[in-house]
């Protein structure tokens, strides 16, 4: 949708579109480096051209009033900023509702109302990080209309805040940061337990990158998540009796495998196994990519999904048939279940001349086997977030 679009759309919904500014901020996909952010380990995301837009203007009373182009049958959403807590009925505008918490929190007050309008061109619900998209717009909305000292890096960090103490979900800092520090054409190298991060450029020759949206409906994800973390944090424990590190990123395959009977729980055990193996495959996909040697990367987002399935066991049956059809493929060089897990989507690296056949074949193959219709989106590397 065009800037003018968008603020003819505020001017239908709000009256008129005086002082309003149109914003963008990227979704996300994580090329390699799954369920290693709350783990001490590394992570190689990207931002993505698809995202959310937000058209914003300040009022002069303390009235907030939201209105998604998403979900236009909820119509505008009221509150104020006396009334920042989580509620059922706020449904959506918990997200933004929670930044402006989470700025509160730091000391940094709205001094009045605002009214903001989304369209997010992110698919709902497919692991892509709509919520992290939208809490780094309003970020960047509330940073631009009241002169809040924040760098980007600071509007990560207190989106991850928000989510994790306003909207209750325990997200690592991954989606955030990638968002709101997205570089074109260059996948973000974070090392999640120091927030040390390089950015490594994406010359992907000849090659695209495919998004597949399995539109599973991701039940289990948020429960599973949570019960990961703790069968981690269990392990941790355990080999910290043994070795001194501080998280399970701190260690090498060889490593794990001299420590590793000091987790009781077989279970346990392959969770650490995943986040350590997942890991090093992360620092090691890097690295093939600075060395232009995408075959290899290929190779390392395979073993990371067959990890996710067997060790951590998040992919489930729909997301592993989706990968395996598309590893048969002509044309294929990589593919892995990319997010949470349980649904979502998955990231393919498919050669140019085979992205449309790709896209066919795994499309019917999907459906046949599970009824399901995939969505799939060849995606471009973007930047962060920014005005129009």
């Amino acid at each position: 949708m065009e800037k003018q679009e968008l603020l003819d759309k505020f001017k239908d919904v709000f009256g008129d579109n005086d002082g309003a500014q149109v914003y963008f901020s990227p979704g996300r996909v994580n090329l390699i480096g799954e369920h290693t952010d709350y783990n001490g380990g590394h992570v190689f995301p990207c931002a993505l051209t698809i995202g959310t837009y937000g058209v914003a203007r300040k009022r002069e009373d303390n009235k907030l009033r939201f209105y998604s182009l998403n979900f236009e049958e909820k119509g505008i959403i009221e509150s104020s900023i006396e009334d920042l807590v989580c509620t059922k009925e706020a449904d959506w505008t918990n997200y933004p509702k929670g930044v402006m918490w989470a700025f509160g929190e730091r000391g940094m007050k709205m001094t009045s109302g605002l009214d903001l309008m989304l369209y997010g061109t992110i698919p709902n619900g497919s692991g892509l990080s709509s919520s992290a998209s939208v809490e780094v717009l309003t970020g960047f909305v509330l940073r631009e209309f009241y002169g809040f000292d924040v760098s980007n890096e600071d509007l990560a960090k207190i989106g991850q805040y928000s989510e994790n103490h306003f909207n209750g979900v325990n997200c690592g800092i991954m989606d955030q940061f990638a968002i709101a520090m997205g570089k074109k054409n260059h996948a973000i190298f974070l090392d999640t337990a120091t927030l040390k991060y390089e950015y490594i450029p994406i010359r992907l020759e000849g090659a695209k990158l495919v998004i597949t949206c399995s539109n599973k409906k991701r039940g289990l994800a948020d429960s599973k998540y949570n019960e990961r973390r703790s069968e981690c944090e269990t392990a941790l424990a355990q080999l910290q009796q043994v070795i001194g590190i501080e998280t399970l990123g701190d260690l090498t395959e060889e490593m794990f495998d001299t420590y590793q009977s000091a987790i009781t729980d077989e279970v346990n055990r392959k969770r650490a196994k995943h986040a350590v193996s997942e890991n090093q495959r992360t620092i090691r996909a890097t690295r093939a990519l600075q060395e232009n040697n995408l075959e290899l990367f290929g190779q390392l987002m395979n073993e990371s999904h067959r990890s996710l399935s067997e060790d951590y066991e998040v992919t489930g049956e729909e997301m592993d048939i989706l990968v395996e059809a598309s590893w048969k493929q002509e044309g294929v060089i990589g593919s892995r279940i990319t997010g949470a897990g349980f649904g979502g989507c998955t990231v393919s690296l498919v050669k140019d001349d085979f992205v449309e056949s790709f896209m066919q074949r795994v499309g019917r193959e999907y459906r046949e086997k599970t009824g399901l219709t995939a969505d799939f989106y060849a995606v471009e590397i973007g930047g962060g977030p920014e005005k129009l």
